[in-house]
């Protein structure tokens, strides 16, 4: 299909308009008469408003300006896809210059055009490509020309998604600003003063204020909508919510990532604000006219209906959540209030009341859209209102909602939030339905359950019970296989089945890492997600995950070391904080012995990591001597030669002492302790020392420097060289022994002591012309008759 005909979102059904330039209409058509049959005299006639063109309202794009920015479509891909190359780094020379040149080039062609691209099929994604790599002053310029059309070009097919990335990028621009930092003005008194994106921001928000709640039901601006809110308030939308699907649709996310990536091509210059910064308070007093203007022009059956609308939804819910951080949900006639079908006003009235149950709000729990907004109330209802809710909506009822495929997630959801009472209820009640919540793979709700139990420090044993009887496990002697049986999500009975049957196609065939046939024996991520939230759980109730893997045999731990899912199990076993100590060091003690075959593996060798950065030093001198006969193997092996290397295999075999010092001083400066860390001076034998000593002699002899010039020297001697005195002071504190080696040394290198009072250093400069050769050239002679 040609790349001019790929359209982007909903294409309303209207005549097909030409892609040239519109004509203008002849004078003779620009009034016609009416049809109908008019009131007055017939030589009157009405005058038509030519239609405007809702595909190009701004007017099209000439063709000239359209291939000229698919060349800087182009470029800008090319350097966004490549890094700065090397010759440019070693002859010091700026990469960015050429692409500054280059973008002035393009803001200037794009001058006073901004609007016809931003509406161009074609334009309005190179626009989306050029707005991550502009500058503040350009943002400035590109969001103040749109000023005046930002409700028509939000409803717009192509310049919504325009107006939705400069809405995305500003905050950074907003953070400079409210730090002080502005670009340099051009000071032309012509131009006028350019407002600051701050200013523009909320003088956005002001135009398209009495039109707001017909912007939420448009499916262009919806999307427009939720990233100016995520602008106004970041404290509240973190990053995560920024980049899910409430912020794009999935086709439009699809869309936007066949494009490639979008970024700044200035890589020097720093495109994400590191620190999180408080935005402007007129910033979030607007962000509140926006919840008040909805309050006060929607009825509550017209916001139920917007929770209902899969496009309004979205925008319904990040106003929820700015009302909640306002604090004033728990007013009657609330956003909140009119979801829950004035279940708020009801408790406002008579406290004591519990209202009945909305068919609405039931509606929201099993429909696929509208179970994001119940979320939204879950997590933000005042407590007194969130108890009402979980007594009318899911107590009881958690027998079929936990098994529902879109209630699941608003059951785990709800978990987040209960008292030690109700997860005894909820475990209780999920006993009956454990097994067909793991056969229908509701995993979500049994790891909610977990995480909430390590959170309050109580039920921990009921949810490990309700875990074990999901997978079949009563006995200790059948919670062996926990590790296994969760991590594949099968209970015994079908694990043990499955094993049989892969051993049966498999026998005679023994590989530690064996791929069986049956695809439901590869590790599962929800399995390895419920096993990590299991291990920090508190002491003794991980006490099963900690005994399935210390009964593991060696095949299946380094089977699970192999796999991308199953390692993470052991990644969080050795860094996990309720895990005591000495089972950990059991797990390394176990593996000694196999360490070659665990870091001879891209994934294992990770594992291997771990284990050693968790060792003590006398652990670690029982791994290394362990590998000392697979020396020659690690050093030939791909991922095992960056293992070997910390091991120092060499040092260890040559001078234990030193080795273990070594290895203290590499976990002191790995943790961020070595100041802290005390100084450990090993014992050196004489036999050990003797080569370092003559090491250091040699070392000192290449490193000395060639003879100066002798009338050089002797001048630097009138004038006089000023002493170091950190040398002095550093010759006091050494030993009688080595100050006695040094004396001896300079006794070798001259003939004569130095007489007392002259300089030493002058001494030192008559003895080297002394012992000068006597075959000098006429030069040294002239020199020595100067002298």
């Amino acid at each position: 299909m040609p790349r001019e005909n790929r359209k982007r979102g909903k294409k309303h059904k209207k005549p097909a308009q030409p892609e040239n330039e519109q004509h203008p209409p002849r004078e003779e058509e620009e009034y016609v008469a009416d049809k109908e049959p008019q009131a007055g005299p017939s030589w009157i006639v009405n005058a038509r408003i030519p239609d405007i063109d809702s595909e190009a309202p701004f007017g099209y794009v000439e063709q000239e300006v359209k291939a000229y920015f698919r060349t800087v479509d182009v470029q800008i891909r090319e350097w966004q896809d490549q890094e700065h190359t090397q010759e440019a780094a070693e002859e010091d020379v700026d990469p960015n210059e050429d692409r500054r040149m280059f973008f002035v080039a393009a803001l200037s062609e794009m001058s006073d055009k901004e609007k016809q691209l931003a509406t161009d099929p074609d334009c309005s994604t190179i626009l989306e490509r050029m707005i991550y790599s502009m500058d503040d002053f350009a943002r400035r310029v590109f969001m103040d020309r749109f000023s005046g059309s930002y409700e028509q070009l939000m409803k717009h097919r192509f310049a919504s998604h325009v107006c939705q990335t400069l809405f995305s990028v500003s905050n950074e621009t907003v953070v400079r600003e409210s730090r002080g930092i502005f670009p340099p003005s051009t000071g032309s008194p012509d131009e006028g003063e350019l407002r600051t994106l701050t200013k523009l921001t909320l003088d956005v928000c002001e135009e398209i204020l009495p039109h707001f709640t017909s912007l939420m039901m448009d499916s262009f601006a919806s999307h427009v909508l939720r990233a100016l809110l995520s602008l106004l308030c970041p404290h509240i939308f973190s990053q995560d919510i920024q980049k899910s699907s409430r912020m794009r649709s999935k086709k439009s996310a699809a869309y936007k990532q066949r494009q490639g990536a979008m970024k700044s091509v200035f890589s020097s210059e720093s495109t994400q604000i590191a620190s999180r910064h408080p935005p402007p308070k007129e910033f979030i007093s607007t962000a509140r006219k926006f919840v008040a203007i909805v309050r006060e022009t929607m009825s509550e059956n017209e916001v139920r209906a917007c929770g209902a609308s899969q496009i309004g939804s979205p925008v319904l819910q990040m106003l929820l959540e700015i009302e909640a951080d306002e604090g004033s949900t728990q007013q009657s006639g609330s956003l909140m209030d009119s979801v829950l079908a004035g279940l708020i006003a009801a408790i406002n009235d008579d406290p004591d009341t519990i209202p009945e149950a909305s068919d609405y709000v039931s509606t929201l729990l099993r429909d696929p859209s509208s179970s994001h907004l119940l979320e939204i109330l879950v997590a933000k209802s005042p407590e007194n209102v969130f108890r009402i809710i979980w007594s009318i909506y899911f107590k009881g009822k958690l027998r079929r909602l936990a098994v529902h495929p879109v209630a699941n997630f608003v059951v785990a959801k709800s978990f987040e939030r209960l008292d030690p009472s109700e997860m005894r209820e909820a475990c209780s009640e999920l006993n009956d339905v454990v097994a067909k919540i793991l056969s229908s793979f509701r995993i979500g709700v049994f790891r909610a359950l977990v995480d909430r139990a390590a959170a309050l420090h109580e039920c921990e044993s009921d949810v490990i019970e309700t875990i074990c009887k999901a997978f079949e496990l009563p006995s200790e002697e059948d919670r062996k296989l926990l590790i296994p049986c969760v991590l594949r999500l099968l209970p015994k009975t079908d694990y043990d089945t499955h094993v049989q049957y892969a051993e049966s196609k498999e026998s005679g065939q023994q590989s530690s890492n064996r791929k069986p046939n049956d695809d439901r024996l590869e590790p599962k991520t929800q399995g390895a997600l419920l096993l990590q939230s299991l291990l920090h759980l508190n002491a003794p109730h991980n006490q099963p995950v900690i005994d399935s893997i210390l009964e593991s045999s060696i095949d299946d731990l380094l089977a699970m070391a192999y796999h991308v899912t199953s390692s993470r199990v052991l990644d969080a076993f050795l860094d996990s904080p309720t895990i005591p100590a000495k089972d950990k060091r059991k797990f390394v003690i176990k593996l000694i012995g196999h360490y070659a075959q665990l870091v001879d593996d891209r994934i294992g060798s990770r594992v291997g990591d771990r284990c050693w950065a968790f060792a003590d030093p006398y652990l670690k001198e029982k791994i290394a001597r362990s590998l000392i006969p697979e020396e020659h193997t690690l050093a030939g092996s791909f991922y095992g030669k960056f293992f070997a290397r910390k091991l120092n295999l060499h040092l260890l075999k040559r001078d234990v002492e030193a080795w273990k010092n070594a290895q203290i001083s590499a976990k002191a400066s790995s943790t961020g302790q070595v100041g802290s860390t005390p100084t450990v001076v090993a014992k050196v034998p004489p036999q050990a020392s003797a080569p370092t000593t003559e090491s250091t002699v040699e070392s000192k002899r290449k490193r000395k420097h060639p003879a100066e010039d002798e009338i050089d020297q002797l001048f630097d001697t009138a004038i006089g060289k000023k002493v170091k005195r950190a040398d002095l002071s550093s010759n006091v504190n050494e030993e009688p022994e080595s100050a006695q080696a040094k004396s001896k040394s300079k006794k070798d290198k001259r003939d004569v002591e130095p007489e007392e009072g002259v300089d030493k250093s002058l001494h030192d400069v008559l003895g080297a012309i002394k012992a000068a050769p006597k075959n000098e050239d006429k030069g040294h002679k002239k020199r020595k008759k100067v002298k």
